[in-house]
């Protein structure tokens, strides 16, 4: 397994089940790569009880797969799956932004005018990795801005998938991060005036460009399903 060697030596599974997801949503442990406890519990310098909740995690969010007789693997990256994610994305991820743009919590709100530079300088300095964080710390505010309890849970169950195509794209396609940045400006300047139609609309907008700008070069990169 190549990975950051990260000793732990305590550890809860939740911990473990963040560490692994990191390594798979950068693709430092690549689709189809087989999982087994003890390794992990080598690598990570811990005992196998918390591996093995934290592959459960993981199963449960569809970032690793489990069969009998077949053993633990990272779940394959496809393009149906990724059709399937985006399709998904832009209703959701529309319907947060309109209810963030809806709600009153301005501190909250006046958190994204710092994320949207620090996105900014990330994609002028060609960083892939802290243009994704940044990326997705916006992402965050939006949904604990998002009233909404049911859909921040339907969210919920999308985002680690979602977060996987969304490195995938920013590493090998500079031209969706400057759309995204591009996007993430307008979207932030509707939520911050308290415009839900705008916020939706540009999220809608935004979303669906990424996924039909991008979708011929991941036809290109992954296997259809």
């Amino acid at each position: 397994m190549d990975v950051a060697r990260t000793r732990l030596s305590l550890v809860i599974p939740e911990e473990l089940a963040r560490l692994l997801q990191e390594e798979i949503i950068s693709g430092r442990l690549a689709p189809t790569t087989r999982l087994t406890e003890e390794e992990v519990a080598q690598t990570y310098g811990v005992s196998r009880s918390p591996v093995r909740e934290a592959l459960r995690l993981l199963e449960r969010d569809g970032l690793v797969l489990k069969a009998p007789r077949r053993g633990i693997w990272v779940a394959p990256m496809t393009l149906k799956d990724f059709d399937e994610v985006y399709a998904c994305r832009i209703p959701l991820e529309a319907l947060a932004a309109a209810e963030a743009a809806a709600a009153t919590d301005v501190a909250l709100k006046d958190e994204l005018p710092a994320i949207l530079a620090a996105m900014r300088a990330a994609h002028g300095d060609g960083d892939v990795q802290r243009f994704f964080d940044a990326d997705v710390r916006g992402s965050t505010v939006i949904y604990r801005l998002c009233g909404n309890i049911t859909l921040r849970r339907l969210l919920a169950g999308l985002e680690k998938q979602a977060l996987r195509y969304r490195y995938f794209i920013y590493a090998r396609a500079p031209g969706a991060v400057r759309l995204s940045v591009e996007g993430t400006a307008t979207i932030y300047a509707a939520i911050l005036a308290g415009d839900a139609p705008r916020a939706k609309a540009e999220t809608e907008a935004l979303i669906g460009a990424i996924w039909r700008d991008i979708r011929p070069a991941m036809a290109a990169e992954i296997p259809a399903e």
